[in-house]
Formats: C-alpha cells, structure tokens, sequence
C-alpha cells in the first residue's frame, strides 16, 4: 500500500471511528423500529474485526443449560449447512468470485477494509459430507462430493436430488442422502453471475412438496451506483421450477436475501435481508420477513417501507406507494445471513415456534453489531419482541478481533442447532446439556 493511499485509509477509518452511534439498539429491534434520519458522508462509519480464530479448546458462548461442540474444525470457509435425516451433514464451503470492478475512489477503501474481515484460510468452493460414524458428535469422515464450484452457496436435497446454487448457476446433482457419491451434475439454470457481481451469495430453498426451487439474488450494487442495466434480475427472489428450470419473481426489491426458509407447517417462505450502506451508523435495520408473492420492498428507492432513499436518481414515486413493509427488524448492519426455525426436536418449549438468526457481523458501524445467533421470539406465527443473543463470543468487542463469524445455520435431525463459521473454519452443533449427541 502506498502512503497516500495508507493515509486514506487511516482518515477514513478516523471519520467512523469519530462518528459514534447515538441512537439507542434497542428501539431498532422488532416489529416497530424507530429509524433516524439518514446522514450523508464522503466516507461513512466503518468498523472492521480482524480475524483470528478460535484457538485450540475455544468455542462460543451458550447459555446455561446448553452445551457447543465442533462437529468439524479446520474447514475452508464453511458458509452453509444441510443436515440430512441419517445424521450426515453437508457443508458448503465457499468465497466469493471477485468479479466487482473498482469505479469509485472510496470503493478502493472499501475493498481494504471489508477484506480485512475475512478468514486468511483459501475457500473450498466445494460441498463436503461430513459423517460420524460413533456417534460422538465428532465428523470423522469429511468426503468431498463436489468439487471445484464457482462460489457455491445454497444447497436443498428434494428426493433423489442434490441442488446447489453456485453464483452463476443453479445445479442439480442425482445423490442418494447416505451415499457418498453424486452423479452427473447439470445446469438446471443460470443465475445472473459476472461481470459485476457485487452479492454473489445465491441462498437456496425447495418448497414443502417439492415442486419449486427459491433462489435468493441479491442487488449488484449498494445503491445502484454500477447503473440499472446492471441490476437485471437482481435484488429479488427466484421462484424456478424444479423439473424444467423455467423461472419467475417470487418478490423483487430486496436487496441482499438470504437464509431462504419456509415456516414448518406452513407454505410461508421467509427470509433474512441485508439492507443498504453508507447513510449513517443506524441506517438501515437489516431484517426478517415473510416473503409475499409478488410483493415489491422497496430497493433501490426506498427502505422499511416508504422511507425514500433520496441517493437514488431518477426515483419512483410509485414504486414507492407500493413498497410494502418488513416483519421484523434485526438492527442495524448486522449481517443477517442464516436463518432456521425450531420445530420440535431437542430445543426447550420456551424455543419452539421461533426462529434462529445467523449474524456474520458489521463493517458499516463504527461500533461493531452483530457476530453472534440471535432468538427470535413467534407469538401466533409472527415475530414479535425482541431478539435474543443465543450463542456469543465470536467476537472480542475489546480487542476488535473476531474469532468467528455466523453465516448459515440449521437444526439436525434431533433439533440441535448447528452454525457454519467461516471464520472459525467450524461447524458447531449446540443442544441442551441433556441432550448433547443425542439422534
């Protein structure tokens, strides 16, 4: 790096650290959240924790009654996880393609900033079956089923079938859950991938008979600074037809989803969103909404709803008009990227019904959110109340460095909750103490 770009960064790096939230969390919590007005700045506030690791022995924090194990450590970059009915799990690990041209001077910042938060470990860019075999909530076995994948990320099992959604394309695999082999693998369709590809995560879930594959897509920039043309099909979810390919908009206007999930026992997809950048420390809460087809909310040209975001030219006033809300705030930047209801299973009473949130943590805040997996409360279907911290200690507030950082999550066939760690390099499974490996 040379100086004057080392100065740069050390100055913009200063703005945020100056620019101290003064917004109380707790009124950005929930189905209600109070939002600030937006600020502008020539760098906004930036926050980075520099990844370290879990050292040997080390894992999160849960509560009492609870126990963490590493089902796996030592992977390259776990990003999502399927739990299989037999026990076996797979495991995507993944990064993203670096497709994203630099256009702006501050993005040159950026790009030094947020690849500092990152695991130094190369990513696999290939699913993993991990099986254990005596039962002693260990992986001893870690096959690789497919390799060489260009940023994989979702992955649904319907039936005999294997899908994984690469960040260009969609794939169908044949595989037998408890083999340890796939078939040929085909592209059932493509995905809006490069030259920009700005969210190149591409989340994944199959509908409760089967029938339709949901893609998540997120926006190509984060305020349409690459241009419109480059939001084509973008910022959205897919619905596609598993036998044919054939696609359609399931909700379009939602700028990053991920941890696409239907409701048990309901035809209600959900999903977590990451929304916008840039306008202040509290701006905007990332969120968790049901997904109503053919509803629009609101990116580019607002956010939570009617809230015009006036950086966007030209606007739309009726897509505005139009804009519907979000269920459910989760605060400010905190990253929501995985997301899992608890049905049954091995999880207390208090749990059932509610939703576990992944947190992977903030970069656009100078005061770090995030980095850890939050419970959400259901009363009568919905989200209600305030979000939980369920399991912690990611994350060294003190020293700014991050041991871990919570991307997908999933309960296993006894309904422990199980957390994909890409920067820990580990798949955790928590269960009540009673219940530790229990099948």
């Amino acid at each position: 790096m040379n100086a004057r770009l080392l100065v740069a960064v050390s100055a913009a790096l200063l703005a945020g650290a100056c620019s101290k939230p003064q917004f109380a969390a707790e009124d950005q919590y929930g189905p209600d959240p109070k939002l600030p007005e937006p600020q502008a700045y020539l760098f906004p506030p930036m926050g980075i924790a520099t990844p370290v690791g879990f050292r040997a022995g080390e894992t999160p924090i849960v509560p009492a009654g609870f126990t963490i194990t590493a089902v796996a450590r030592d992977l390259n970059q776990p990003r999502k996880i399927l739990p299989l009915s037999g026990g076996d799990v797979l495991v995507v690990e993944s990064g993203g393609p670096g497709f994203e041209p630099v256009r702006r001077p501050k993005s040159i910042i950026f790009k030094l900033v947020i690849g500092k938060a990152h695991s130094a470990v190369k990513p696999g860019n290939r699913v993993l079956l991990l099986r254990d075999t005596n039962g002693d909530g260990v992986a001893d076995q870690r096959i690789v089923l497919i390799d060489k994948m260009t940023s994989p990320f979702g992955i649904a099992v319907v039936g005999d079938r294997l899908y994984v959604a690469a960040t260009d394309a969609l794939w169908e695999f044949p595989f037998t859950p408890g083999s340890t082999r796939v078939g040929p693998g085909r592209i059932l369709t493509e995905l809006p991938g490069g030259p920009i590809d700005h969210h190149w995560t591409k989340d994944l879930a199959a509908s409760p008979d089967g029938t339709k594959l949901y893609v998540g897509i997120g926006s190509n920039s984060n305020i349409v600074e690459n241009g419109l043309e480059a939001e084509k099909d973008r910022a959205r979810i897919w619905e596609v037809d598993r036998v044919t390919g054939a696609h359609r908009p399931l909700a379009t206007g939602l700028r990053n989803p991920n941890g696409l999930t239907f409701q048990p026992g309901t035809n209600t997809l959900y999903t977590v969103v990451n929304e916008r950048d840039e306008i202040g420390n509290n701006l905007v809460p990332d969120y968790l909404t049901s997904v109503k087809p053919g509803a629009f909310y609101g990116w580019p040209y607002s956010y939570y709803g009617q809230h015009v975001d006036i950086r966007v030219h030209p606007q739309d006033p009726a897509k505005v008009a139009s804009a519907v809300r979000p269920d459910y705030a989760l605060g400010p930047h905190v990253a929501a990227l995985g997301l899992a209801f608890v049905n049954g299973g091995a999880m207390p009473a208090q749990f059932q019904g509610g939703a576990f949130v992944g947190e992977h943590g903030s970069w656009d805040r100078s005061v770090l959110y995030g980095y850890q997996v939050v419970f959400v409360p259901f009363t009568g279907g919905r989200p209600t109340g305030k979000p939980v911290p369920f399991v912690t200690g990611f994350i060294d507030l003190a020293k700014r460095e991050a041991k871990g950082r919570p991307v997908g999550i999933a309960m296993d066939a006894s309904g422990a909750l199980l957390i994909a760690d890409d920067v820990g390099n580990a798949v955790w499974r928590v269960s009540p103490v009673s219940r530790t490996i229990a099948r």
